[in-house]
């Protein structure tokens, strides 16, 4: 089902209307940072020091599987509800609402409007249940969710220097008793850039890796300097993979239908078409085995597990791209350089595949996990925090196994 609250666009910070009373801070705190389109395997890439000395002193998954489709905004917000997209509405970065109109990760107000966010996130989850949380950003955290922001949150500004967005973690985690968050998230978009641009085996990658990976050490470092190693975990995870793309691997749309019988509500390696009135049958006759690098389905027959029929905003055809290949127009081609790499696909292939490590008093050390999928990441924090989860599709049966019985 879609779950929809409220629309509220008020720039300060928002609680509950009738906040319950805080519970000691000597309870477990999770700081949840997503480093954007960090690659499984990256962990094994020369730059990744940090990064593998808390895999070696906590867990680290194989690979962690994104939700479909493997992209930024979707599977943000999948990590902190445990909701396919299909299920909270976030189903693509770019999408069309009958009601709300257009959503663009870029319109601070459809970002603001709660009315786009269904399910209930982790940091509304805490603060319902007397719990502070922060947010240095993360998808759906500008948003009066149940009418609930966290007590801290940042209007994202991708510039904001990333060493300054740590030493902020590092004051919230110190706050008063009365002011302290139990819960934080941090977010870091620079390995996700430099694949687009450069492709995932480049030494833009490597560069980006060390950037970030230097981040994780500070925090851990402040975290141990502060004495708050007994309470803080630590979970690193990433939105999605990424995968070469080339100039020669490329599906034009207008090459098999008329683009004036579609409007075209996203493209790349996946393509949303909504067909005009009467247009439907033939837009997806001439798409279904146009090009053997596509795969076209009307809605409601995407393949069941992928998860991605059951809600309005999906558009009435969906194409999706074989791993590597772009779906665009020739117009949108000419004014829009190939991208380095690209992400998007079938969330099974290895190349979607995500971090997750993790460290803190709640994990075994020295523990490798099995691929998971990320709707199980919601229900393990709750679990660490002592929290009563939202309804959601996660199950922390399979997450358990990394915790400290």
């Amino acid at each position: 089902m879609l779950f929809t609250v409220a629309c509220s666009r008020s720039n300060a910070p928002s609680v509950p209307v009738s906040p319950r009373p805080r519970p000691s801070t000597n309870g477990q705190a999770v700081v949840l940072i997503s480093l954007d389109g960090f690659r499984w395997d990256y962990l094994d890439r020369p730059a990744a020091i940090n990064l593998r000395r808390l895999s070696q002193q906590g867990v680290h998954a194989l690979r962690m599987v994104p939700s479909f489709p493997s992209i930024t905004f979707p599977n943000h917000y999948t990590i902190v509800t445990g909701l396919y997209p299909e299920h909270h509405g976030i189903i693509d970065n770019t999408m069309r609402d009958s009601a709300l109109g257009w959503f663009r990760m870029s319109d601070t107000a459809a970002v603001r409007n709660a009315a786009w966010w269904g399910g209930e996130p982790i940091w509304v989850t805490a603060e319902k249940q007397g719990r502070h949380a922060g947010a240095f950003f993360w998808p759906g955290s500008e948003a009066a969710i149940e009418g609930v922001r966290p007590s801290r949150w940042m209007t994202f500004n991708d510039r904001f220097p990333n060493a300054p967005r740590v030493d902020s973690v590092l004051a919230w985690l110190t706050l008063p008793d009365s002011q302290a968050m139990s819960m934080i998230t941090l977010y870091y978009s620079d390995v996700d850039h430099a694949g687009h641009a450069a492709g995932p085996d480049s030494p833009q990658v490597d560069s980006a890796i060390a950037r970030v990976d230097s981040m994780i050490g500070r925090l851990m470092d402040g975290i141990a300097a502060r004495g708050l190693g007994g309470r803080v975990n630590v979970i690193v995870v990433a939105d999605h993979g990424m995968t070469d793309t080339a100039p020669d691997r490329v599906v034009f749309l207008d090459d098999y239908i008329s683009l004036n019988d579609v409007d075209i509500v996203s493209s790349g390696a996946i393509g949303a078409l909504t067909p005009k009135p009467g247009k439907l049958d033939e837009v997806y006759r001439k798409l279904k085995d146009a090009n053997p690098h596509i795969a076209a389905y009307r809605k409601g027959e995407v393949p069941a597990r992928l998860h991605y029929n059951d809600n309005p905003r999906i558009t009435p055809i969906v194409l999706l791209a074989d791993e590597g290949w772009i779906i665009t127009t020739h117009a949108q081609f000419a004014v829009r350089k190939l991208l380095g790499g690209e992400h998007g696909y079938d969330n099974q292939l290895s190349s979607m595949g995500a971090l997750f490590v993790a460290r803190g008093p709640a994990f075994r050390e020295g523990f490798t996990m099995l691929p998971f999928q990320n709707i199980h990441i919601y229900d393990l924090i709750c679990r660490i925090m002592a929290l009563t989860p939202a309804p959601n599709d996660g199950s922390l049966d399979s997450t358990r196994a990394m915790l400290r019985q």
